[in-house]
């Protein structure tokens, strides 16, 4: 995106949102009038709309500047381009043959050289599945991506390992002192407690499909397209697994574990998320005090990292909160490049798969995430072409294995929707 296009964006995030307090405390006072307020009510979800559109333009990969990762050896380039020709090229093609020659004479060219590099291990089939292994630059490309587009990769801690029987240690309360005066007995203290959590995996897959004919138009960007297709699929996928996914052949979501309690971190089971209620038994709450409660019910050390996420629904309502004493809105927009809005003085992140406000449901999480949601991805992504079960169409099945856990579940806040 142009800088001049990200500040026009800005500016008209910055007028939309003057409009919306405007329009928002005439509608406050002609309710306490006793006064109508249906069209006000139409013209904030006008104004809802346009904000919410402005921050996704704004939030979408390279908005601000991010830099495109070209570096790549003349090995991994030339696989690339034989790559490339093995996915146009049907399989009696030969340029078929000559794409897989090339992979071989790679690999057999670093094994004599006594070294091995990602683009020497992208050779001939891989398992019962057959297929390549995508190279470097390309897996590269579509691992960013995925981050740009799912916010619980961008905020959770993300690990990456050689096995699906990963796991990590977690320090539960950590280690007991004394204090003792000259000639005391020194007291046997407790020691920490140790904790383990084993991150449910699962493939995650694509199968972008192009025709024949536009494999071999030569205008066709197949690797662009490649990137768009495969990144857009997985990310939707993991999102919704990092928030909800049961554990089954995907990641545990954070809001899928153990049901959340309203216990404090101090008599609460490990593992087990705490919920404030929002005080109402199928609503939002009705003041801000609910809020602040959330905030600091998370321990300092956490709420420094501290971000809320919530869905575009949730914020709409969250934009009408004011503080009680100032009557200053809660939720600011983010007025400069890649400033994030801010509610309560905490970032804001937009994740869609969040629940929507519903008796019992849990709309809205505050916390430190990559303390919090752990997401380990085993290394590599593999690719096989199939020009056989779609006559006419050339599947690329690509997958890749990829784990998630709730990591500290004294990290992570929920907002319960429930009177109590």
């Amino acid at each position: 995106m142009e800088l001049k296009e990200v500040k026009d964006l800005i500016e008209e995030q910055g007028r939309a949102w003057e409009e919306f307090k405007k329009t928002n405390d005439a509608a406050i006072q002609a309710k306490a009038d006793g006064k109508a307020v249906g069209d006000m009510e139409v013209k904030l979800a006008t104004i809802n709309d346009v904000l919410d559109k402005v921050q996704t333009k704004l939030a979408r990969p390279g908005a601000f500047g991010n830099a495109k990762d070209d570096g790549e050896t003349q090995e991994a380039a030339e696989y690339r381009h034989a790559f490339l020709d093995w996915m146009r090229a049907p399989s009696d093609n030969e340029r078929q043959q000559k794409a897989a020659s090339a992979a071989k004479a790679l690999e057999a060219k670093s094994k004599a050289e006594g070294r091995e590099t990602r683009s020497a291990q992208v050779i001939t089939s891989t398992g019962s599945a057959g297929g390549f292994a995508l190279p470097e630059q390309i897996e590269r490309q579509i691992a960013r991506l995925t981050v740009d587009i799912s916010p619980i990769r961008q905020l959770a801690t993300v690990r990456q390992v050689g096995t699906s029987d990963y796991k990590e240690l977690i320090d539960v309360g950590g280690g007991a002192f004394e204090w003792l005066g000259e000639g005391d007995t020194r007291n046997q203290t407790n020691t920490p407690d140790l904790a383990e959590v084993a991150p449910t995996f699962g493939m995650a897959s694509a199968k972008p499909q192009a025709t024949e004919e536009s494999l071999d138009d030569l205008f066709f960007n197949v690797e662009q397209w490649l990137i768009d297709s495969v990144f857009e699929a997985i990310a939707a996928g993991e999102g919704a697994a990092f928030v909800s996914g049961n554990g089954t052949k995907k990641p545990t979501g954070f809001l899928a574990g153990p049901t959340p309690v309203s216990t404090a971190d101090s008599g609460r089971a490990f593992g087990t998320l705490q919920y404030i209620a929002s005080g109402q038994a199928a609503a939002m709450p009705t003041t801000p005090d609910t809020f602040y409660d959330i905030v600091y019910s998370l321990r300092a050390r956490y709420r420094a990292n501290a971000k809320w996420v919530t869905s575009k629904l949730v914020l709409a309502a969250m934009r009408k909160y004011k503080e009680a004493t100032t009557n200053a809105y809660m939720w600011q927009p983010g007025l400069a490049a890649g400033q994030p809005d801010m509610f309560a003085g905490y970032p804001v992140v937009e994740a869609e798969d969040m629940p929507a406000v519903g008796a019992g449901t849990f709309p809205l999480a505050f916390g430190d995430f990559k303390e919090g949601y752990l997401i380990a991805d085993r290394v590599g992504m593999r690719i096989t072409r199939d020009e056989i079960t779609a006559p006419g169409f050339v599947k690329f099945y690509v997958r890749k294995r990829v784990g998630g856990k709730l990591r500290n579940t004294q990290a992570i806040k929920l907002l319960k929707i429930a009177a109590s």
